[in-house]
């Protein structure tokens, strides 16, 4: 495995300078200096709709073609397959009521507790706008760990569609995804995976999970504001959202509404080479690089994460609630004798942005049994270092001892 030098990843980011330090990355990564420059460039070239018959038209068709096969090599997709929005919530909203339409009474959708609202209140509304059943699978608050058990008993010959998370944004634990994905298409049904909070961390492929559909969001992995839902074309070929008379048929472009924003897909592509150059020289195709260079991003994290976990540990009436056995570097933490957002304002006073608050994951929030309240979030990111996680150590120590 390639080195991590995350001094060299640290140099890309401007935010940096400021003096404050990040664990804020769950609901937003800072913005490297690539990932602006392809968006300001986008912006200030000549740009028009696309075509072939100007310079502006080409520098449109190329940010579309070029971020469909940059997000198909993160996703492990194919270009024709990936859909891009305003928001993964968006897209999800569209998608579900795209398929609930070939729904009915006595069709069944699953969906869990560990899962962002996201990817539970579109298809929740969805199904009960056609009369369809919501069934629910649980998780052990004790261990964080999704049931099995319990999505077995949810799952009927009646299931059409499961939506999981491929890691919890709140707790950070990752659910089996191939195993899940066997049990639902054993049922006849489709898996819908919420990736939002899995592709900053970790290698993402929508063929090896087994999903039939999976999204993320681009500026949770150092990109602009988007969200990307990928599927194998042909699956798409057989839903038929709502759109425009004189709007294209065409797979993906038919479930893009409206002219699509050029300057934030070349900032996508920006930020999906960004990442597969985190581990240099580590493959020759770009799919291969970043594969070796998420891998590389995992080995850094979890590292900081057991160091940050031994310490938090350490301190008086801290509760950890990250427990799963395989999870993201995503810790969520309350205080015997404080409340978390008192705790999230003292750390501003330092200059460290770590959030308190459920973080709309309203369902496992509840299931923790956490008041509104919520708890205090510390998430890491490629550019998180050893310097960070002692910063945050220390102010916690003198807040809480």
């Amino acid at each position: 495995m390639s080195e991590y030098d995350v001094a060299k990843v640290r140099a890309h980011f401007p935010a940096l300078e400021s003096g404050l330090a990040f664990f804020d990355g769950p609901g937003g990564s800072q913005t490297p200096d690539v990932v602006a420059d392809a968006v300001r460039n986008t912006l200030v070239a000549p740009l028009s709709n696309r075509g072939d018959l100007t310079p502006a038209q080409e520098n449109a068709e190329r940010a579309v073609v070029g971020a469909r096969a940059a997000l198909a090599d993160l996703l492990g997709a194919t270009a024709d397959g990936v859909v891009f929005g305003r928001s993964f919530t968006q897209l999800t909203f569209d998608m579900s009521r795209t398929m609930a339409k070939r729904w009915g009474t006595g069709d069944e959708v699953v969906v869990t507790r560990l899962d962002h609202d996201g990817n539970v209140r579109p298809w929740v509304i969805a199904a009960e706008a056609v009369g369809a059943t919501v069934r629910w699978v649980d998780f052990s608050p004790e261990t964080g760990e999704l049931s099995l058990e319990s999505l077995d008993e949810a799952l009927s010959p009646r299931t059409r569609l499961v939506a999981v998370t491929g890691a919890s944004n709140l707790i950070g634990t990752r659910p089996d995804l191939p195993v899940i994905a066997d049990r639902v298409h054993a049922a006849g049904a489709w898996l819908y995976v919420d990736a939002v909070h899995l592709t900053p961390h970790a290698s993402v492929s929508l063929e090896e999970s087994g999903a039939d559909l999976i999204g993320c969001s681009t500026y949770k992995f150092l990109g602009p504001h988007a969200g990307v839902v990928v599927a194998r074309p042909e699956l798409l070929e057989g839903l038929h959202p709502d759109k425009l008379a004189p709007a294209t048929d065409d797979v993906p472009e038919r479930f893009e509404l409206g002219t699509l924003p050029y300057e934030l897909m070349a900032g996508a592509t920006a930020a999906v080479e960004f990442l597969a150059d985190l581990a240099p020289g580590s493959g020759a195709t770009r799919r291969e690089r970043l594969v070796a260079s998420m891998a590389a991003l995992e080995a850094h994290e979890d590292r900081l994460r057991v160091r940050l976990e031994d310490g938090l540990r350490a301190l008086p009436g801290v509760t950890l609630h990250s427990r799963a056995a395989t999870r993201t570097p995503t810790i969520l933490a309350t205080f015997a004798d404080h409340d978390a957002g008192a705790v999230a304002q003292h750390l501003a006073t330092r200059g460290i942005n770590a959030p308190a608050g459920t973080f709309y994951a309203y369902e496992p929030s509840r299931r923790i049994g956490l008041s509104a309240a919520g708890g205090l979030r510390v998430g890491l990111a490629p550019y998180t270092d050893d310097s960070d996680v002692d910063r945050l150590l220390e102010a916690l120590t003198a807040h809480l001892t």
